[in-house]
């Protein structure tokens, strides 16, 4: 692993699917702290870097806010210590993503029985007057 920081941020950028502006928030935000710079003030990324980048990637894809990932950032430094603290948010994370697939699984479902009233309908429009009916 290349610990010396000789990755361009356009290299990044290409590298992990993220956006130079998205690089650059997360700097400006510290979820990447102490991106190396040299003389000129290009940003030079190592490996490390590379490897956080992309547990924020997979912490992003399991729905984790910018603010829980700079949790689990510190975390990350000392996994045994905070076994339980990451437990405990990954099970609230857990309930918030259960709880929105009981909400969507219900839209799936009303929005399924609109379309076959409206298969049914032979006048006006059951979609249009149901949202009419529920405003």
């Amino acid at each position: 692993m290349n610990t010396h920081p000789s990755h361009k941020i356009g290299d990044i950028a290409a590298l992990t699917g993220l956006s130079v502006d998205t690089l650059r928030y997360y700097e400006k935000i510290d979820l990447l702290k102490n991106i190396y710079r040299n003389a000129s003030g290009v940003r030079l990324y190592s490996d490390r870097d590379i490897s956080q980048l992309n547990f924020i990637k997979r912490a992003q894809r399991m729905n984790f806010s910018l603010d829980e990932i700079r949790d689990l950032l510190e975390m990350r430094t000392d996994p045994q210590r905070a076994c339980t603290e990451v437990r405990q948010l990954t099970a609230g994370k857990l309930q918030d993503i259960e709880a929105s697939i009981e909400e969507l699984t219900t839209l799936r479902n009303e929005l399924k029985l609109l379309l076959n009233l409206c298969r049914a309908s032979e006048d006006g429009c059951p979609i249009i007057e149901e949202f009419d009916d529920q405003g």
